[in-house]
Order: structure tokens, then C-alpha cells, then sequence
């Protein structure tokens, strides 16, 4: 993503100078998209596709050369009844860094989404890259992004080392307790479901001329409690009960032979009956323009657990470039077309 720089500080102390950077950059996208999958009473398979992203990012450096990142996201999205929603905001996430040491805290990708060490979603097909190598994996793949005023994000520290072609990276998210389901009120008694969940991902991943492989370990673990709430607010009762107890693994191989690149992608996790597998390629058909591919098979168990398409981009140039793309996500028939710009 190319950032336009809106705005440069210069802090001065005393005998040294460091020089603090706030950036804005981001992306806008608009066209036609339909998914079968959306067919009801209340959303519409054919509809208007918008998102516009919007991420402040400031910057500085430490008379010892650390260098701190902190950032924040603004973004507003089509929904599937067709309207667009007011924009969203994200939690902040954190960084700090210095020669081939990166740590990341707060709202922050783990392992698996950052693409350290493992290309979980290869090359998307269509103008939103609905369709990837990873569609329907059950696999945790969290990140930065925005969600609704009053959602609470789990924190996540991420600690990432680089040395020449290898790379080492490992996280660990672990939330406090999370309301998934209350039903009470100040007027009526009811139930509240919390959950409590830790989870921890490791990876490894190497660099040799123009392929790269990787793979990243994981596990998800939650307690939930139900209580029993009376009519006043009061807790009654409570029941603890097991969650989810999961490991979970994926593995890639990728590369670039000329005009033509390619990644697969191998996942399984506990909850999985099968194991979860796909791949995507690129081809430049020219200077401005590329076909993409992607295929993946889920392995949970569904009547339709494959979802593929084929797709193109065109540069237009200034960092414009019309998309589109055709395929099937479980089953269900779905395509876009429309244009991105990045800023």
C-alpha cells in the first residue's frame, strides 16, 4: 500500500533530534458483486460492492534507534442488504522494532494472518478476494481491522526475528471474559454466556532464491460460564462448562518462476474431520495485467466443501486497477467486477 505522507513533526531534545511521522494511507473500491448465498427475505444477491479504509499510522525514533509504530483504521463497508454502513474504527495496535526484532502488541495479527512465516490467503481472485486458497478454513487467523463502537478486542502480542532467509514468529492472544450471549435486562432475568479463551501460535519460515516455505503451530483453548441473572441485575448462579480445546497447524510452499507464481497451502486443525488443503496462482499476461486461480477444500465435512474462481487485474495506473472475478464458495455462485484505488 503506498502511503501519502498528510503531515512530518520534528521533535527536538536537547543535544539529539528525532523525527516523529504521521502518515494516512489506504484504499477505495466500488462495483457490482453477486453471491448466491445471500438469496432471502433480507439481503440481496446482486448489490452495489463499497469499502473505503482509512489508516493513521505515526512513527518515531528513539535517540537508540528503536523505532515506534502506532496505528489506527477507519472503514466503512457494503452490508447484505445493499446499504453501506457508517464507518467503523479499530482498536490501536503498537510496534517497536529494531534490526531484525519486531514486537507488536495491542490489535495486532498473530502468526498465521501477519504472513511472517506462512502465505495463508495466497492470491485472491476478484475485486473483494473472496475467493482464496484458505475460504472456510477453520483455522484462527486473526488481524487488524474494524469492528462496531463498544466491540471489546482481545490484546495480542506478536514477537517476530529475522535472520537473512530465516524467520521465527510467535503470539499469544489471551482475552479476558468476553459476553457472547446475555438475555437480561434491568427489567427481566435472563442468562450471560462468558468466555474465556487463550490461544498461541509459533512459526517458522525460510527464504531460498525465489521460493519460500513455512509452517506455524497453534492451539485455542476457552472456559465459558453460564450465569443465571435475576430481574435486578444479580448473578444467581453459575455453571462452568469446556470450550474449545484446539490444535492446529498449516504449512505453505510458494514461488515464482518467471510470469508465473504460485502458493499451496496445507491446514488441519482438532475440530476438522479432514484435512483442509489449497492452492492459487498468478500470471502476468503483461506489464498491466494478471489472471488469477484459486482453489480450496475446506474438509469440514460439508455436502460442498470446495470453493474456486478465476479472476483478472488491470493496472490503470496511478494505483488504479479494474478487477473481477467468477467461481463457487460451497456451493453457492458468486462473482464480482469493479475498481480499486489505493492512496
Amino acid at each position: 500500500m503506498k502511503k501519502v505522507l498528510f503531515a512530518t513533526t520534528a521533535l527536538i531534545a536537547t543535544t539529539g533530534m528525532a523525527a516523529a511521522e504521521v502518515s494516512f494511507g489506504g484504499f477505495g473500491r466500488f462495483g457490482l458483486l453477486y453471491d448466491e448465498g445471500n438469496d432471502s427475505a433480507t439481503t440481496d444477491e446482486l448489490r452495489i460492492e463499497q469499502r473505503f479504509r482509512l489508516t493513521a499510522t505515526g512513527t518515531t525514533t528513539s535517540d537508540n534507534g528503536l523505532e515506534f509504530e502506532g496505528r489506527i483504521r477507519f472503514q466503512t463497508d457494503d452490508q447484505a442488504q445493499g446499504n453501506s454502513n457508517v464507518a467503523n474504527n479499530s482498536a490501536a495496535g503498537f510496534a517497536v522494532s529494531t534490526g531484525g526484532f519486531r514486537l507488536d502488541v495491542g490489535h495486532v495479527s498473530d502468526v498465521i494472518d501477519s504472513g511472517d512465516v506462512v502465505d495463508y490467503y495466497g492470491f485472491g481472485v476478484g475485486l473483494t478476494s473472496s475467493i482464496e486458497q484458505s475460504t472456510s478454513f477453520g483455522l484462527p487467523a486473526s488481524g487488524f481491522g474494524t469492528s462496531d463502537p463498544g466491540t471489546g478486542i482481545a490484546p495480542t502480542v506478536k514477537l517476530r526475528y529475522t535472520a537473512g532467509d530465516f524467520t521465527v514468529s510467535a503470539s499469544i492472544t489471551d482475552d479476558s471474559a468476553l459476553v457472547t450471549s446475555d438475555t437480561s435486562d434491568t427489567a427481566q432475568a435472563g442468562t450471560r454466556v462468558l468466555e474465556q479463551r487463550e490461544e498461541y501460535q509459533i512459526g517458522f519460515g525460510y527464504n531460498f532464491g525465489n521460493y519460500s516455505v513455512g509452517v506455524a503451530f497453534g492451539n485455542e483453548d476457552s472456559d465459558i460460564t453460564t450465569q443465571t441473572i435475576d430481574a435486578a441485575g444479580a448473578v444467581t448462579a453459575e455453571v462452568a462448562s469446556a470450550g474449545v480445546d484446539n490444535d492446529f497447524y498449516a504449512l505453505s510452499f510458494g514461488g515464482e518462476i518467471g510470469a508465473f507464481a504460485f502458493s499451496i497451502l496445507i491446514a488441519d486443525y482438532d475440530a476438522n474431520p479432514d484435512t483442509s488443503y489449497g492452492f492459487s496462482v498468478k500470471y502476468d499476461v503483461g506489464a498491466a495485467t494478471e489472471i488469477r486461480f484459486a482453489f480450496a477444500d475446506a474438509g469440514d465435512g460439508a455436502a460442498d466443501e470446495e470453493s474456486y474462481g478465476i479472476g483478472f487485474r488491470h493496472s490503470l495506473g496511478g494505483g488504479v486497477s479494474l478487477r473481477g472475478g467468477v467461481g463457487e464458495i460451497q456451493g453457492d455462485t458468486f462473482a464480482d467486477l469493479g475498481v480499486v484505488f489505493n492512496f
